[in-house]
């Protein structure tokens, strides 16, 4: 029996350890425990860092993992980075990104830092800022212009002096991000280029209201590690050791 250890969190990464679970693999998840009610994957669950590239490679030889597979969310460069140098067979799932279509207006950045410093120059005052918790301090400087911030869990220090916090978690419907834009009177939507469709209802959203988006772009992936687009994909990939992948 093969052990997978599936670096989780995201949808697609609780649907893998379903679709593995059962079927001649132990899987093994695990989350980083900065949600403070995630949704449980089946299957055996850690919770909590790994102390780096080497407290994961300790992990992997401890629990003689076979395989690892990077589900995380795209943005998660530091865990993706101690996968890479696991020393075990390393497979990447990400959905794939959004594309802008007709009728969006997209500007597109290569970081956090990069979209404050856009919002600095712009006649941007009301922004609905949905790049997660924690990359508030990027924008934590900018007292001039207001944020509505929307967050799984509570935020902290440091992030914008002017904002409105709202919890809550996906899917959103069009209807509700629309009536949500209009009532705050947005001028521009901050994301991250996430993917997938649990909350991309936004971006229709902004599109039927002529709103502006600042998209922000992922970072890269490790040069030479196999990519899949899909859950299906993944599991014929461990299962053959080939399926649909490609080179980052």
């Amino acid at each position: 029996m093969r052990t997978v250890l599936i670096l989780g969190g995201t949808g697609e990464a609780r649907r893998l350890a379903a679709a593995l679970t059962g079927g001649g693999f132990r899987v093994i998840s695990s989350l980083a425990g900065r949600v403070a009610d995630p949704v449980l994957p089946p299957g055996e669950v850690r919770v909590g860092g790994f102390g780096g590239p080497e407290g994961l490679a300790g992990y992997v030889r401890a629990n003689r993992v076979d395989v690892v597979v990077d589900a995380t969310h795209p943005f998660a460069a530091r865990i993706s980075a101690s996968a890479a140098a696991a020393g075990v067979p390393l497979l990447l799932l990400r959905r794939p990104g959004w594309t802008a279509g007709p009728g969006d207006v997209w500007h597109r950045v290569p970081a956090l830092d990069a979209a404050a410093a856009f919002i600095a120059r712009s006649p941007f005052e009301r922004v609905f800022l949905t790049t997660g918790r924690q990359g508030l301090g990027a924008f934590a400087d900018l007292a001039d212009r207001w944020f509505l911030v929307r967050s799984v869990d509570p935020i902290a220090p440091p992030h914008p002096p002017r904002l409105e916090s709202l919890l809550d978690r996906g899917p959103f419907s069009v209807d509700g991000e629309i009536a949500l834009l209009r009532s705050y009177t947005i001028q521009l939507l901050v994301t991250k280029d996430s993917g997938g469709d649990m909350t991309a209802a936004k971006l229709t959203a902004a599109r039927r209201l002529g709103l502006p988006v600042l998209m922000v772009d992922r970072p890269p992936v490790t040069p030479g590690v196999p990519v899949v687009a899909n859950v299906e994909d993944a599991v014929t990939f461990l299962r053959t050791g080939s399926g649909g992948a490609g080179g980052g």
